[in-house]
């Protein structure tokens, strides 16, 4: 089994629910308050772990109790947290969430996301071999990210961009990813498939919400369905899937198959309130029935 390696953001989140936005000065009785251990990058750190894959986690938090409480989260599901740096005097990452009639409105702080360095990313990289895997997404500084997968193309990694928030700065970078997986308005804002191909990039896997996703290379493309799930809450479920798709294919399972590995999990994880306590073990993906899919949903 090949290694995954995970270069991101590490957030704490505070979540309440409001019947509306208050207005200056008013302050206003929320409920369903909840913590969560989240960022893009701790996200599916822990689902890669969770999972069964062999995930190590580059990042940065503060030296407060929430970045004590991430590497915890990530430690549980078995993810190596040695290349976490703790950063003196910062605070750790923190996104405030309030939810109003179903929608999200997000205040975040990055903290010590913005503090994270090249010598994090060689220093995790000095362990890596070829063939093993790099994941990362862009909720860091856009040159940092870049620079990672710079050097682990370099390497011989494989290298998988979860290209979220879509950011267009990144596309100087493009040629040094192998895999890129965005939503239909992140692909929109880097360009669109043909762009990207012609970066160099060679697998662009668009993932469509409840209609599925579509595995796309210059040659083909075919869109696959997900399973039908009573949603309760979509948070974290696009980090599932990047994750299982990074253990599927450090087991050695095809793309195809990779993928829908992670979607099932996905699917999963929306039918649970949170962020990485949403994210389901591996025997809990096997198990999960497939309407019928057979392997076409990674069972």
């Amino acid at each position: 089994m090949k290694r995954i390696f995970i270069v991101g953001s590490l957030n704490y989140d505070l979540v309440i629910n409001a019947p509306y936005m208050p207005v200056g000065g008013e302050t206003l009785k929320g409920s369903d308050f909840m913590t969560n251990c989240g960022g893009k990058g701790a996200n599916q750190a822990y689902a890669c772990g969770k999972l069964g894959g062999d995930a190590y986690m580059c990042g940065c938090v503060g030296d407060d109790d929430f970045g004590l409480r991430l590497i915890d989260s990530l430690n549980s599901a078995g993810v190596n947290t040695d290349f976490v740096t703790k950063i003196e005097k910062t605070s750790t990452g923190v996104a405030v969430i309030v939810v109003t009639e179903g929608e999200n409105r997000i205040i975040i702080d990055s903290g010590a996301n913005g503090f994270l360095e090249k010598s994090h990313i060689d220093k995790m990289l000095e362990i890596a071999m070829e063939g093993d895997i790099y994941l990362t997404q862009l909720e860091n500084p856009t040159d940092i990210i870049g620079y990672g997968l710079k050097k682990a193309k370099e390497r011989g990694l494989l290298t998988i961009l979860n290209p979220a928030p879509a950011s267009k700065d990144i596309k100087e970078y493009l040629s040094f990813v192998d895999i890129i997986t965005p939503n239909e308005t992140e692909l929109e804002i880097l360009g669109g498939k043909d762009f990207l191909f012609n970066e160099g990039i060679k697998t662009v896997i668009t993932t469509l919400g409840a209609s599925g996703y579509e595995i796309a290379t210059r040659d083909s493309f075919k869109i696959y369905p997900c399973i039908k799930v009573k949603v309760v809450d979509t948070t974290a479920a696009g980090d599932t899937a990047s994750g299982g798709l990074c253990v599927g294919l450090s087991q050695g399972k095809d793309i195809e198959s990779a993928m829908a590995f992670g979607s099932k999990a996905a699917s999963i994880a929306c039918t649970r309130r949170g962020a990485q306590q949403s994210v389901p073990s591996k025997d809990e993906v096997l198990v999960f029935p497939c309407e019928g899919r057979g392997t076409a949903c990674g069972g």
